[in-house]
């Protein structure tokens, strides 16, 4: 029997989570997405604590009327400022289990524009 869409994210996003886990020094860059929203967060794996987060909700990113794409590219440099004010410039990406295309690559693209690198 096939296995449902959300199913299969999740099988992958445990694949993945076996291999990807951040620390202080290189925290994981956790990314959610939703049908109309999209999340990502910085994650130190050892002490287990968010060190930055930021998402399409945001004040300063939600009024900017833009595709979700353009979106995405916002939150991926919004994200990359608050991380180079906690003094990280080093992390690695966990993509959740969502294909790299689409949001999910234009997130990632305006973090290594807003200076994160991985």
């Amino acid at each position: 029997m096939a296995l449902s869409k959300m199913e299969r994210r999740e099988r992958i996003r445990f694949r993945i989570r076996k291999t990807v886990s951040g620390s202080a020094q290189r925290p994981r860059l956790a990314v959610f997405r939703s049908n109309k929203e999209i999340y990502a967060q910085l994650i130190d794996d050892v002490s287990g604590k968010t060190i930055g987060a930021a998402s399409s909700r945001d004040k300063a990113i939600d009024t900017a009327k833009l595709s979700k794409i353009d979106t995405a590219k916002l939150v991926g440099k919004t994200l990359a400022e608050a991380a180079l004010k906690a003094g990280v410039s080093e992390v690695t990406f966990d993509r959740g289990g969502y294909l790299y295309h689409g949001r999910v690559k234009s997130l990632a693209e305006g973090a290594r524009e807003g200076g994160l690198k991985f």
